[in-house]
């Protein structure tokens, strides 16, 4: 479960988020909508607790915000997912290096990481592209082995950040439908978009964020 409970996160620059509450349940898939500059992504790095409130309390997966250390926050962020809009790929690696990438920070043997990597660019449509390097790779490839790189690790919450923002129409329609097959796994999936058109009549939760402050669902 995530939970924001009257949170607060002002940056010195730009807006943050203002005194805003939100509960998402375990299992669900839901959208956060809002334009550029709105909170979006300040909500997703308090849930990875890349930052911590102001004030209020953020709770993911039995971790608070407020008792969690730095010691604790590698532990915390084993079960989340992210998967970013400007990909981060380490262009000196390719493809399976990129993905298995998690794996080996977790500590898993060398001889199970290769099947796990498979397994996972099998999933996201990228097999046979293991020796690719990121410039050989589109920009709906690249952001494939985003979602590679962040399922690999089986985690319960994946957070995608604004995935499709740099993806024509096609490719992002491509990338929803992949999402949701990854959310019948089980996995809570949260994605913020600015575009309304991509996600609507899809049946899922939409959060809207404006200016930092949260308008419902």
């Amino acid at each position: 479960m995530i939970e924001f409970q009257n949170v607060t996160y002002a940056h010195e620059k730009g807006s943050g988020v203002n005194n805003l509450s939100l509960t998402i349940e375990d299992g669900e898939f839901s959208f956060l909508i809002g334009p550029t500059g709105s909170g979006k992504t300040t909500l997703m790095r308090l849930m990875y607790f890349d930052l911590l409130p102001d004030a209020g309390r953020v709770k993911v997966n039995g971790f608070s915000s407020k008792s969690i250390t730095k010691r604790k926050i590698p532990i915390a962020r084993k079960s989340i997912g992210m998967v970013f809009q400007d990909y981060k790929l380490l262009d000196d690696r390719n493809l399976f290096e990129n993905v298995a990438l998690p794996l080996h920070v977790l500590g898993h043997s060398a001889r199970e990481i290769p099947e796990r990597v498979e397994e996972a660019l099998e999933l996201v449509g990228l097999e046979g592209k293991d020796h690719h390097f990121s410039n050989e790779l589109s920009g709906g490839e690249q952001q494939r082995a985003c979602l590679a790189r962040a399922i690999i690790k089986e985690p319960d919450i994946l957070l995608a950040d604004e995935p499709t923002g740099n993806l024509d129409p096609v490719a992002s329609f491509e990338l929803v439908r992949l999402l949701e097959t990854i959310h019948e796994t089980g996995t809570t999936i949260l994605m913020a978009s600015h575009n309304y058109n991509l996600i609507k009549g899809r049946g899922r939760p939409i959060y809207e964020l404006k200016d930092g402050i949260l308008r419902g669902r």
